[in-house]
């Protein structure tokens, strides 16, 4: 198992090699902006980036795979906003408000941000607007604070209007099946979630399928065996070949709490980042993220494979000899609500390790963040390990088998890498 984890993280870095391989990165570049707003503190990103955190996970329990789309529609309209009073250095995600440069680049981020979450969370809209005004608060009163205010609303109305519609929050479930391989809902929720999400439209790429992968492994093959073997003896709430460091591994990376929101903004100070230059970071990582979920749960749709826990207590029908059945295996963790095939964990974490170590053109910046469900700080030397990691402790947490993970993995990054042609470019 050890190997396995090896040769992991040696073909996690080559793929993250070949992301930085794929063009000129900015993240060290002076920011290719007009004097007024070159340099300018991203405190006001940072503030509702905490913002929307807090409305997408504190208030409204979004898991996962949800928060993935209001925080993308969040930094894109900031993005936006911040990049015409730049002067527009970088293509535009959505549009190019008209701006001279000399508008208030705090009064856009809020205005930009405020409109996207009270349109997302209309319950949440005196909280929402009572942080607005604070906001507009510190910002002098003025022709600077009119004109950020004008470019951000039109940022927001863009992004809000580009997403109506979007197949968001459908009635869709995933199918039941009873065929070996083939999905139920698992114990204890026995839910069916959010089959939608494969549906959706994506941000970025032209079709939520377009990196269909070959499936996962074949019942009777070498590969589900090892797979299954693999997950049974370090994935079982019981398992005495899991390390407690693997343990801890397992329940911080399936904090709902995505340890993504922490990261990110550290990386905004650690590595001193100016107003444009955060747009830019924040925005290339949400909507690669956003979007390698998308693919990912279009995935779970195709395949419909079930999950470790249904694999292994009917490990006798799968036609495979070397898959020894445990009618009582329990994995480490709750298993969630829809299909093993592909992991969204490693989809959404490939997509951002790839993003970020695309966008600082480099894979050895340290990082850490807290989980309050382990109650421990994880500490990380770069990119390729922390994306090394979650692929193992989605195994080591008993809910993946290997090649979901791995091949979650590899959707991110290829998402990235298609945003980083197309998109976000300097102009």
């Amino acid at each position: 198992m050890i190997s396995r984890g090896r040769t992991v993280h040696r073909a996690v870095g080559a793929a993250v090699a070949a992301v930085l391989a794929a063009g000129v990165p900015l993240g060290y570049a002076p920011s290719p902006a007009g004097a007024a707003v070159a340099g300018a503190s991203p405190a006001s990103i940072l503030d509702w980036d905490v913002a929307a955190e807090t409305a997408i996970w504190d208030v409204a329990r979004q898991p996962p795979q949800i928060q993935s789309r209001g925080a993308a529609m969040v930094h894109g309209a900031i993005f936006d906003a911040v990049n015409a009073i730049a002067g527009r250095p970088y293509q535009p995600y959505l549009v190019a408000p008209p701006a001279d440069g000399s508008e208030s680049v705090d009064a856009a981020v809020a205005t930009a941000a405020y409109q996207v979450l009270d349109s997302l969370f209309p319950a949440q809209h005196d909280d929402l607007r009572a942080r607005y005004d604070r906001s507009l608060a510190a910002v002098p009163d003025g022709p600077a604070e009119r004109g950020g205010v004008a470019v951000g609303a039109r940022a927001a109305a863009a992004m809000i209007d580009a997403r109506r519609g979007d197949g968001s929050f459908g009635s869709q479930t995933f199918p039941v099946g009873t065929l070996p391989g083939q999905w139920r809902p698992t114990p204890p929720t026995y839910g069916n979630e959010t089959a939608w999400v494969g549906r959706m439209k994506p941000f970025l790429l032209p079709r939520a399928s377009m990196f269909r992968t070959a499936g996962p492994p074949a019942l009777t093959s070498a590969q589900y065996a090892r797979d299954y073997t693999e997950v049974k003896a370090v994935g079982s709430a019981t398992s005495t070949a899991r390390t407690a460091d693997q343990t801890d591994a397992a329940i911080w990376w399936h904090d709902r709490r995505l340890a993504e929101w922490e990261i990110k903004r550290q990386l905004v100070t650690t590595q001193r980042l100016d107003v444009v230059r955060a747009a830019r970071m924040f925005a290339m990582a949400d909507l690669a993220e956003v979007d390698a979920v998308i693919a990912c749960f279009n995935e779970k749709a195709a395949w419909n494979r079930w999950r470790p826990v249904t694999a292994i207590r009917l490990g006798d029908t799968d036609g495979n000899p070397a898959t020894a059945p445990d009618p009582n295996w329990t994995p480490l963790l709750v298993t969630p609500a829809h299909p093993d095939y592909t992991s969204g964990h490693t989809c959404d974490s490939g997509a951002v390790m790839s993003a970020l170590a695309y966008f600082f053109g480099r894979d050895d910046i340290a990082f850490s963040a807290y989980s309050a469900d382990s109650g421990s700080r994880r500490y990380f030397r770069g990119f390729t390990q922390a994306l090394t990691e979650v692929t193992d402790a989605r195994v080591w947490g008993g809910i993946h088998t290997r090649t979901a993970d791995t091949q979650g993995a590899a959707i991110g990054l290829q998402t990235t890498a298609y945003m980083v042609a197309h998109y976000f470019r300097p102009a």
